[in-house]
């Protein structure tokens, strides 16, 4: 499988497909709609997609600047590629782009199913569970 990680530009075609994935794999399931106003919030944001041989978009994230900590979001990868390397390709990405920024620590809020994946991919889970967007969530973190 060959992927190419890349950013994508906030307000672009690319970017609006980043949405369209990330409503469908994180919004739909449950019953949510992403909000105008958090979205044009996300230009603040740095987007990273994964795509695959015929450039087509099968995984993005978001990353937010926290100071010396950087906070990974709206993981997505699209369901037929899913348990393929793409999310394992996303993080890593995400992880050597936040070095080269100069965070030290990165930090995210997993929903509890995925919990596993991260845990596999270093990050350890801090504080007790809580609710967002309807579902339990546990925060996590790894020491870049």
């Amino acid at each position: 499988m060959v992927l190419h990680i890349a950013t994508i530009p906030f307000g672009t075609p690319r970017w609006d497909e980043s949405v369209h994935l990330r409503d469908l794999v994180l919004r739909q399931p449950l019953g949510l709609q992403f909000d105008a106003a958090a979205l044009s919030q996300e230009y603040e944001q740095v987007a990273l997609g994964a795509y695959d041989a015929a450039a087509t978009l099968v995984g993005v994230l978001l990353l937010q600047d926290y100071g010396e900590r950087c906070k990974m979001r709206q993981v997505a990868v699209h369901p037929d590629w899913q348990r393929r390397g793409v999310g394992q390709a996303l993080v890593a990405a995400s992880e050597d782009w936040a070095r080269r920024q100069g965070y030290r620590v990165m930090e995210l809020h997993a929903r509890t199913v995925a919990v596993p994946f991260y845990e596999r991919l270093g990050y350890a889970t801090y504080g007790p569970e809580f609710e967002e967007v309807g579902i339990p969530h546990l925060a996590m973190r790894s020491v870049l």
